[in-house]
């Protein structure tokens, strides 16, 4: 029998600073020795700036513990929502796991859930409502960018031809606009995406390729 432990943090930067992951390693080595058990460094596999939203056993570290885990084995868990947000996802492995005669532990859940006692029932509850919660928080993702987009605000990437950012605000930028209004007359004209590429080439400082022109015009109103 081995005993294995889980850490995750969502940020770069949170694994830099060690924020969170030094509170969880002792969560879990903590644990393991309530039930008379040690947990080894080299058995704590630790995920660093991984999203709970992205699949356990499609993280480095959590594809790994998921191939090592055998009969007999213990994992530890500090919360829910470091291991899974995915109702589905949390299910799936949980059975898998199960199925291998593995057992998981969750700290936060009050330990094993890998029963079919109170802890599974509330496992299963407590995923869902992870997957609600990481489902709202893109909702609201979503509708603020929105909303930018709407005020003619920078909603994040690389800004637009024609427009440089000031403040989050997207501001005409005199010299674009004038390449643009050129497109869109040679487009009237009849001319292809392709030509127009093919022309900014020869003309412009700036090359760009024929999806970027038709990006450019769409948002123009020139289909």
């Amino acid at each position: 029998m081995a005993v294995y432990g889980y850490l995750r943090v969502s940020t770069l930067t949170q694994a830099k600073e060690g924020e969170s992951l030094e509170a969880q390693r002792l969560q879990v080595t903590s644990y393991a020795v309530s039930k008379g058990l040690q947990l080894p460094e080299d058995n704590v596999y630790v995920e660093a700036g991984v999203s709970g939203g992205s699949e356990f056993q499609e993280r480095p570290e959590g594809s790994k513990l998921f191939q090592v885990l055998t009969e007999g084995d213990m994992v530890v868990f500090p919360k829910l929502d470091r291991a899974f947000r995915n109702t589905r996802n949390a299910l799936n492995v949980l059975h898998e796991l199960k199925a291998r005669g593995v057992s998981v532990h969750f700290i936060d859940l009050g330990g094993d859930v890998t029963g079919n006692g109170v802890g599974a029932i509330v496992f299963t509850i407590l995923s869902a409502f992870a997957t609600f919660e990481r489902e709202r928080i893109a909702a609201r993702i979503r509708e603020v960018k929105q909303l930018k987009k709407a005020q003619g605000k920078f909603t994040g990437g690389k800004r637009a031809f024609g427009y440089d950012v000031v403040d989050g605000i997207k501001i005409p930028r005199e010299d674009e606009q004038q390449v643009i209004r050129e497109m869109v007359a040679m487009r009237k004209a009849g001319a292809t995406y392709r030509g127009i590429s093919d022309w900014m080439a020869l003309t412009q400082e700036r090359k760009m390729t024929f999806m970027g022109v038709k990006r450019v015009l769409v948002m123009e109103g020139m289909a």
